[in-house]
């Protein structure tokens, strides 16, 4: 496989030529941007965003769960309760996470943990006779597992009430409930992560520019690529040279690598996928739920739809969340634009996007319904979920806008994905990210494996620093229990965690 050929160039950025170019702002980009000024820093780094913040769409702590999604409470990541594989690899890849920020923070390259990581239980609580079958078969599969075997389980509503006040207090105690409970899962601010992962690239040098939208991505004769767009401070276009490009634009980036000519994405697709939540600072509430609460999706509803009740910490202030419930928009950002999904239809991905769409008639349905729904009745999902909520404690706020991938299938002609995926060019030149969760909480290990792909000639000698920050990627973390305790409490003491 051919790669680009990188130099020695810290003067690179005075030529307007960049050994990697880094497209959107958020937590994809900090990520590899960090680990290429560790791994290489004498290669020249840029990195663009189109708003005038960074992490302003998905990384954003409002935007997005911040669960630091780890497969013990999200119920969609197991719909088949003896097929703990996809769980599994979520929680073993958070917890290379856990090292890549702590090791981080313990050599000093990042300032201090507490401002994006905190601890906050992880627990299931599910209600009626079928969702307490399927937790408890749920349960019965993890539990021998060294990742999940502190997980604990119970269907006593007394012990329930223990450990989430809120659900329990005003309850039928006749109806069958059980709940599942992590004491190690966490709540993470990825906007305040991404933040200071872009300030230690730039402190080495490198080029971070806000208002910058790219708009152009053409490969040049010698190999190099034509990174071209708007400058919305000087209200003029910009153009630079870079040997790799990454887009990392959350919504934007399918149309980026489609505008590279990417082969490796004909025929993909995606559909917008919106949120909003109920949000609640009334510190009286707050201060009686101490956990992420998952429950099972309504019939009928997509796998990211699961409704959850958050404890959130951002800017040392605590908030609880509710949702998701589904708006429906073209944008594929939340700061978008009403055409941006009909800008990434092409000739050979219609035909996959209405494929897509027959298949999931009961999405469809779905999202009407949503969309049909009133404010009252959105108050009542929350109440299934704590029966006394007050409606005067409790307002809309607008999340994120994803993008799920649609791709084309030999059988079906296309499918709807949940999850994400990284696509890499056969030369290596370019890559992106496209899909939506568990992504942010599985940056570090999708960038490492993005260095393995695109750059072949100088993984073997970035191997052992790669090692050192995520042990991980040498090693199981998971051989056995006792290894997932020793790295729990490793990182744990690093990162302030319980």
């Amino acid at each position: 496989m051919e790669t680009a050929s990188f130099r020695n160039s810290k003067s690179a950025a005075a030529q307007q030529v960049f050994d990697v170019v880094l497209i959107g702002g958020g937590i994809m980009s900090a990520t590899l941007g960090a680990l290429l000024t560790a791994l290489q820093p004498d290669w020249s780094i840029a990195l663009y965003e189109r708003l005038d913040e960074l992490a302003g769409e998905s990384s954003n702590p409002w935007n997005n769960a911040g669960t630091g999604h780890s497969g013990f409470c999200e119920l969609n990541y197991m719909p088949d309760v003896h097929d703990s594989a996809k769980a599994e690899e979520i929680a073993r890849r958070f917890h290379v996470s856990r090292q890549f920020w702590a090791s981080l923070v313990d050599g000093g390259v990042l300032a201090d943990s507490a401002g994006f990581v905190h601890s906050t239980p992880h627990m299931d609580v599910v209600f009626g006779d079928r969702d307490v079958a399927y937790l408890r078969a749920r349960f019965a599969t993890l539990r021998s597992l060294p990742l999940f075997s502190a997980m604990r389980y119970t269907e006593d509503p007394d012990l329930i009430g223990e450990w989430a006040p809120l659900l329990m207090e005003g309850r039928d105690r006749t109806e069958p409930v059980a709940a599942t409970r992590y004491e190690a899962g966490t709540d993470v601010d990825f906007g305040a992560l991404t933040r200071e992962l872009v300030d230690v690239m730039a402190r080495a040098g490198a080029k971070v520019a806000l208002r910058h939208e790219v708009t152009t991505l053409r490969r040049e004769q010698g190999g190099l690529w034509r990174v071209a767009g708007r400058d919305r401070n000087m209200r003029r276009r910009f153009e630079v040279r870079a040997r790799f490009v990454f887009a990392g634009a959350g919504g934007y980036a399918l149309g980026l690598l489609q505008k590279a000519r990417v082969p490796e994405v004909r025929g993909y697709a995606v559909l917008p996928a919106g949120a909003e939540f109920l949000r609640s600072d009334n510190p009286e509430i707050v201060r009686r739920h101490d956990a992420k609460v998952y429950s099972q999706a309504a019939l009928g509803a997509p796998p990211m739809s699961v409704p959850h009740l958050d404890k959130r910490m951002v800017d040392g202030r605590e908030s609880l969340m509710f949702g998701p419930y589904a708006p429906f928009s073209t944008r594929l950002l939340k700061q978008g634009r009403l055409i941006d999904l009909f800008t990434t239809l092409r000739v050979r991905n219609v035909a996959v996007l209405i494929a897509a769409a027959v298949q999931n008639v009961s999405l469809l349905r779905y999202l009407l319904g949503q969309l049909l729904s009133t404010r009252r009745r959105k108050f009542a999902e929350l109440q299934r979920f704590y029966p006394q909520a007050d409606q005067a404690d409790w307002y809309p706020v607008q999340a994120g806008q994803r993008a799920q991938l649609v791709k084309p299938d030999p059988r079906r002609i296309g499918v709807l994905t949940f999850g994400t995926e990284l696509v890499t060019a056969a030369d290596g030149t370019i890559a992106g990210l496209l899909g939506a969760s568990p992504g942010a909480s599985t940056a570090p290990t999708i960038m490492a494996e993005l260095l393995a792909g695109c750059f072949p000639e100088q993984i073997s000698a970035w191997a052992s620093a790669l090692h050192s920050l995520m042990p991980g990627l040498a090693e199981l973390v998971d051989s056995d229990q006792q290894a997932v305790a020793d790295n729990l409490a490793r990182t744990g003491e690093i990162l302030g965690l319980a």
